[in-house]
């Protein structure tokens, strides 16, 4: 217990300093976001009732307070752009990214982690040259050029056909489903309406794929060069020594061991989907946070700007402590040592 609280006390010490931070940061970007608000023909006492009514008229001090008394209520402000409440954007944003990062998270798993071990068991064949080489074009690759380049080869009218949809979350002419969890594969499936979920199905596939090859590729390397690592080892030579199966070997105890460092990458790569995704949201016009992002700040919306910023900082900082919970889980010799 010890282990967990002192864990929890640094996540809040960490949002609290990217709190400071980010408010500082907002408040020197040049422009002023009110006017930008009213626009060009704003009078000037119009601009003076905004500024009051939003509390920019107030010391910084004064400011950052009532931000973070806000916060803890959940109220992030108003937008200066929509001005619709900010908490009211992010819950119908926000859900659009997090399904977008779950699935990206899932098929960079599901294709990093077997082709890390297969690279590994067969080091220097012709499949290990390949995953390599895949491995070094996912890093290398920029994730902006890749999502074009994969809209335009697999959903624009390739060899006379359209594959998939090139933009947005659902077609114009359907309706959205039943909201219940803001994801519409799990409301779809709830609502059970199956020609919904293939439809919407559709509409993730690229940008998930998009998402998903940089990270995909990191997991391949690092997993590569762990089972590598643990190849040499002693309990390795033992039990192959004794006869045990290669399969078991490899993949009760060697991957066991490996997946210690690729916890690390996994755990923070759900943070690098939220904020990573404001690139392949703008490109294919996905309605989540990281394009909302964007727009606010284009707009210069400091509530927006803040409140974005502090959710995507919270992902990082949350998924790096729920990966150090599991480190402490996995391996008593460190919660030990770290109490």
């Amino acid at each position: 217990m010890r282990f967990v609280v002192r864990r929890l006390g640094e996540l809040i010490i960490v949002m609290v300093g990217l709190s400071l931070l980010i408010f500082a940061i907002s408040r020197l970007l040049p422009g002023d976001p009110v006017r930008t608000a009213l626009g060009e023909n704003a009078r000037p006492e119009q601009i003076a009732q905004l500024t009051q009514e939003m509390g920019l008229d107030r010391p910084y001090p004064v400011q950052y307070w009532r931000m973070m008394v806000g916060i803890a209520k959940g109220d992030f402000g108003v937008s200066l752009s929509t001005f619709r409440p900010i908490a009211g954007d992010l819950a119908i944003f926000l859900p659009a990214s997090i399904e977008l990062a779950i699935l990206a998270m899932g098929v960079s798993i599901l294709v990093g982690v077997p082709l890390g071990v297969m690279t590994a068991v067969r080091r220097n064949k012709l499949s290990d040259s390949i995953g390599r080489a895949l491995a070094f074009a996912g890093v290398a690759v920029p994730v902006f050029w890749f999502a074009l380049m994969i809209q335009q080869l697999l959903a624009t009218n390739w060899a006379g056909m359209r594959w998939l949809p090139t933009v947005g979350r659902i077609h114009v002419d359907r309706k959205a489903p039943p909201e219940v969890t803001g994801a519409y594969l799990i409301d779809s499936l709830l609502a059970f309406d199956f020609s919904l979920f293939w439809h919407v199905s559709g509409f993730i596939v690229l940008p998930a794929v998009a998402l998903a090859v940089s990270p995909m590729a990191m997991i391949l390397r690092l997993l590569r060069a762990s089972m590598l690592d643990e190849m040499g080892k002693d309990y390795v030579l033992t039990a192959r020594a004794n006869g045990m199966p290669s399969n078991l070997i490899t993949y009760k105890y060697m991957l066991r061991n490996a997946f210690s460092a690729t916890l690390t990458i996994i755990g923070l790569l759900f943070g690098y989907f939220i904020g990573g995704a404001f690139i392949v949201e703008t490109v294919f016009s996905w309605p989540g946070i990281g394009r909302y992002g964007v727009r606010a700040l284009q707009l210069k919306d400091f509530n927006a700007i803040v409140a974005v910023t502090l959710i995507v900082g919270l992902g990082y900082a949350a998924a790096n402590t729920l990966v150090t919970l599991a480190y402490g889980w996995l391996d008593p010799r460190l919660r030990l040592q770290r109490k």
